[in-house]
């Protein structure tokens, strides 16, 4: 069935060519330059920003299209922000210095490190044993260690928080809950405690700009967002079951309404409980890409369709996956217009052709009988639990209560190698990679060096680059040679950890782009010269979970921590890096 729908609402902001230019210093309380301090402007609503990063000598330039009483915020690790009040001035640049400050107690200062800060403490008894479960399942739908997350509590609560992210398809074995539990109410005491975080500068830091618009509400969950042909950034909301479209120019949002599905709320996983009110959608869009005709293609976790949405039309259409498939989720597409995603929750691959119509599901090697075993099973308990909507009856027979998430594959992200059109995949339970022949879709794996490959990308040269969530790292793989290079992601303080769960690369720069979702930054590593570049984010509290590139070359992505009241600005924003837009304003207004 075909369905239009009008935007429900919209938020049209005008854009006033700069309308609001500033430029200073950035400095210590000592007075000395803060190298790689950001520099944040803020418009009249509170709704839009754009930030810049200090140089070396301090100095920053900034443009932006705001009018009206605008904030200016400096901000870096170890130090408190400044902020001051300007309007904005219609023809000229206005000279604003500003000053971080001292913290008033070490309290305050706690209050503005990452999750990451906070996760260093937490006293595992034996780190290589008891950690892993932690990071594979407390760490992908939100961070463990912000301001939401990191409150007090016993045992007893914590084990009841871990109930309610099983909820969420986290899977820890019920011994492994158990001592992630003991070790949640040790280590976050809510105890002041001295802690040292550095995001480092550099030249290339100091020519960046980033643009932020908020967007929804509190449990607005905009999950993947992407550069579409007609320029407009698009995010799927999977938890309203929405299609979220931003104008980057002019600040204008539309939101669609997806169709219904006459599905209950939580559509297959209705059996869950569906904990602290993230979904109230059937569908629960996930991940989109886009066919030479305009149609944007998206999967729904949660009802397990696909669907495609007409940009001009604003027309959807919902396709069946069938085939008992679970929890469809990332999508590309080749070259043949073609779309393949991958199927988490049941081991599957689907590939459907926009041209014929024509559903095929792939699937995957069971990679041992336990994990066989719960591929069978998994799609069942799932429907034997929606007889019982918000029971999560299906977890008492779920296999991982007793093998943890060793007993599941999850084949999650996906791309496809623009060398010879082959489709690759990486299972992130199973720690394999996999291709698929586009042809005969016959299969080959292979385990990789690091835990936890999440979402791959190619680069131009058919290089396959590899998030290792579960161990902080980068991997590359030749598919020529079959062999694997790797890197560890660089922290930001002592005895932290990082989790990598977004990655694209920039085929025409060859730059691998990273989210560092436990401690807010963006990464961007260097192949040739194999440096990383740290990208802090203006906002506290930023989980980025997929990159999408536009025509001039800027990186953007969606915040989706869950839920998004627990971000900094209590919503979820669109973000989109310029890797010289504070060099182009620098030059423009003489700095």
């Amino acid at each position: 069935m075909l369905h239009r729908f009008a935007p429900l609402a919209l938020l049209a902001l005008p854009a006033v060519a700069d309308a609001a230019a500033f430029s200073g210093k950035a400095s210590l309380p000592d007075g000395r330059p803060a190298y790689g301090a950001m520099v944040t402007v803020s418009d009249a609503t509170g709704t839009m920003r754009q930030t810049v990063y200090a140089a070396a000598d301090g100095s920053y330039a900034i443009r932006t299209p705001y009018a009206g009483k605008l904030k200016l915020r400096v901000r870096m690790a170890g130090f408190a922000d400044g902020e001051t009040t300007r309007e904005a001035g219609a023809t000229s640049s206005a000279r604003v210095d500003l000053a971080l400050g001292q913290f008033a107690s070490l309290a305050a200062m706690n209050e503005t490190l990452s999750a990451s800060a906070y996760n260093a403490r937490l006293p595992w008894p034996d780190v290589r044993r008891d950690r892993p479960a932690f990071v594979s399942q407390c760490n992908y739908c939100h961070q463990v260690g912000n301001a939401w997350t990191r409150v007090p509590r016993d045992h007893e609560q914590w084990i009841a928080e871990v109930a309610k992210m099983e909820n969420m398809l986290a899977m820890p074995s019920k011994a492994e809950g158990a001592t992630i539990a003991r070790v949640l109410a040790q280590g976050f005491d809510g105890k002041p405690f001295a802690a040292s975080q550095s995001y480092g500068a550099s030249a290339e830091l100091a020519k960046a700009k980033v643009r932020e618009w908020l967007v929804g509400d509190g449990y607005t969950f905009i999950h993947d967002a992407d550069i579409a042909q007609d320029g407009l950034l698009y995010g799927t909301d999977e938890g309203h079951d929405l299609l979220w479209v931003l104008n980057r120019e002019t600040g204008k949002i539309d939101k669609y309404p997806l169709p219904d599905s006459h599905l209950p709320r939580g559509g297959l996983f209705s059996g869950m409980k569906l904990p602290i009110g993230q979904f109230t959608g059937q569908h629960g869009p996930h991940s989109m890409a886009q066919t030479s005709d305009g149609r944007i293609w998206i999967t729904n976790a949660l009802s397990s369709t696909l669907m495609s949405f007409d940009p001009k039309t604003k027309a959807f259409k919902l396709y069946p996956v069938g085939h008992d498939a679970l929890y469809p989720h990332t999508i590309r597409v080749d070259a043949h217009d073609v779309v393949w995603f991958t199927i988490v929750a049941s081991n599957q691959i689907g590939r459907f052709d926009p041209k014929t119509e024509q559903m095929t599901v792939l699937h995957l090697p069971a990679n041992g009988v336990l994990r066989w075993v719960t591929d069978m099973l998994f799609s069942t308990l799932m429907r034997i639990g929606s007889w019982f909507p918000g029971e999560a009856v299906h977890l008492n027979l779920s296999t991982h209560r007793f093998f943890g998430t060793r007993i599941l594959a999850f084949p999650y992200g996906i791309d496809v190698n623009p060398v010879d059109g082959s489709i690759w995949y990486a299972k992130l339970y199973a720690s394999k990679i996999g291709r698929i022949d586009p042809v005969t879709l016959a299969v080959k794996e292979w385990d990789t060096p690091m835990q936890g490959p999440r979402r791959p990308r190619f680069d131009a040269a058919g290089k396959f680059w590899i998030p290792a969530f579960d161990e902080g790292g980068l991997m590359r793989f030749d598919p020529k040679t079959e062999r694997f290079a790797t890197w560890r992601i660089p922290v930001v303080g002592r005895n932290e950890y990082e989790t990598p769960y977004a990655l694209n690369v920039d085929r025409r720069s060859g730059q691998v782009w990273m989210a560092a979702n436990n401690s807010d930054r963006i990464i961007r590593f260097d192949p040739a010269s194999q440096r990383f570049f740290t990208y802090p984010s203006p906002t506290r509290v930023t989980v980025l979970r997929d990159f999408s590139f536009t025509s001039d070359g800027q990186v953007c992505s969606s915040s989706s921590n869950m839920p998004a009241a627990a971000i900094e600005d209590g919503r979820a924003n669109f973000v989109c890096i310029e890797p010289e837009g504070g060099a182009i304003d620098r030059k423009a207004l003489g700095g």
